[in-house]
């Protein structure tokens, strides 16, 4: 795992001198996942690293680059809170998460940067890099260039969301860098971060990072998924007057990712009773993780963020609930020998049928012959509604998902009688 960290490393670094170079291959991507780093915000002092020089995908993480030279330009007058900015017709066709914004209309600076902050806004982050670079492209080598400046010597951006794209490149290390020069350069903005929620078109839009709800002292900094990267979180939470800085990458849930950062800012802090090592930290997070249903989504859901379930050692049990009436429920289950697509989980039955919309919209010919289906998992007082597509082979089930996956949303492949 080391030589092969230390091999992408070298790729990364030349890749990132020239603005160029190819990406990770998928198995070199797979290898590098599951890094992490904790950092005193004031003096720099590593206080824990795992592969932190480790080459992966930074996904929603990107958005904080984004930020970051949005923050410099409202510094040096470029910018005003209360400016409005064109949307283009490049901006209005991002996947989602977004806000839905159309061509043609305009986004005041400040909602542009409350819809990166809290929804991880894709659409919202391609406004403010056309503002300030004339195009996303030439705001991307913008972002690179002042990621060098700071020292985030293995980062390349390609584009201001974090969508998929194999050559944005990045490690742990260089993400903690960004995330204490957030906190020392832009002391001003950096409550943004802190923000639970903001209202947009009507509907309050709560931060995906659910761990400052349950995380004492922690206020930011970002969450990030994508298929190739993850489940990833920059934080920063202060206890007693000392900050510290926390990147985990690779995540193999929301779940999962946040139980690490807690267990692994707790050790940093000295807290009591946390003598494990760090490969007991990280175990016990994946077995609360495969205790627990898949929240999916993240940064790539529909328009609901994936809910956060507590862990229980109780297996779920699922149950087939109508999208409108019993006949699709009843579809899926005349269907139970053949494979499926599971496009997210949801906190309500409606998001978790729009996303099956979306998933078709994106992949209408391979899905032609499959049924939809809203599955609702019980588990203790929480539910869970689980998108799906069910009726297909296997060839068709995992083209399906190599689909929808290169259009920047979540997909699992799903056995014949997988419960997931």
């Amino acid at each position: 795992m080391r030589r092969l960290a230390r091999t992408l490393f070298a790729v990364a670094a030349l890749a990132a001198a020239g603005l160029g170079g190819a990406g990770l291959t998928s198995a070199e991507a797979e290898a590098a996942k599951s890094a992490s780093i904790i950092v005193d915000a004031r003096t720099g002092e590593v206080l824990h690293e795992q592969d932190a020089d480790a080459i992966t995908h930074p996904a929603s993480l990107t958005k904080m680059m984004t930020l970051y030279l949005t923050f410099d330009a409202l510094d040096d007058g470029r910018l005003s809170l209360d400016q409005s900015l064109p949307v283009s017709s490049w901006a209005e066709s991002m996947s989602p998460t977004k806000l839905g914004l159309r061509a043609g209309s305009s986004l005041r600076v400040e909602t542009a940067i409350l819809g990166l902050v809290t929804k991880s806004a894709n659409d919202a982050a391609v406004v403010l890099a056309e503002a300030l670079g004339g195009s996303e492209s030439r705001f991307a080598e913008m972002m690179t260039r002042k990621a060098r400046e700071l020292g985030m010597r293995h980062t390349v951006f390609r584009n201001a969301s974090g969508l998929p794209n194999m050559e944005q490149v990045t490690t742990a290390r260089d993400y903690s860098i960004l995330s204490r020069a957030m906190l020392s350069d832009h002391p001003k903005y950096y409550p943004y971060f802190s923000r639970r929620s903001f209202t947009y078109g009507g509907r309050q839009l709560p931060n995906h990072n659910r761990l400052m709800s349950r995380y004492e002292g922690m206020d930011g900094i970002k969450t990030g998924y994508t298929v190739a990267s993850g489940f990833n979180l920059a934080a920063s939470a202060v206890r007693e007057g000392r900050r510290l800085v926390g990147v985990v990458m690779g995540g193999k849930s929301p779940v999962s990712r946040d139980n690490r950062m807690a267990a692994l800012l707790d050790q940093a802090f000295g807290k009591p009773n946390r003598g494990r090592d760090d490969a007991a930290l990280v175990a016990s997070a994946e077995r609360l993780a495969k205790e627990s249903p898949d929240a999916e989504g993240d940064d790539d859901d529909e328009d609901e963020p994936e809910t956060n379930v507590k862990p229980t050692p109780k297996k779920a049990t699922v149950q087939l609930a109508s999208l409108a009436s019993t006949a699709p429920a009843k579809a899926a289950s005349g269907n139970a020998d053949k494979w499926g697509v599971q496009v997210g989980a949801f906190a309500s039955r409606a998001a978790g049928q729009k996303a099956l919309t979306q998933a078709v919209k994106q992949a209408p010919f391979l899905l032609r012959g499959a049924k939809n289906a809203v599955l609702e998992t019980k588990n203790g007082k929480d539910t869970v509604f689980r998108a799906r597509m069910v009726g297909l082979d296997e060839k068709t089930a995992r083209k399906v998902c190599s689909e929808l996956s290169r259009h920047g949303q979540r997909c699992v492949a799903v056995p014949p009688g997988e419960k997931l």
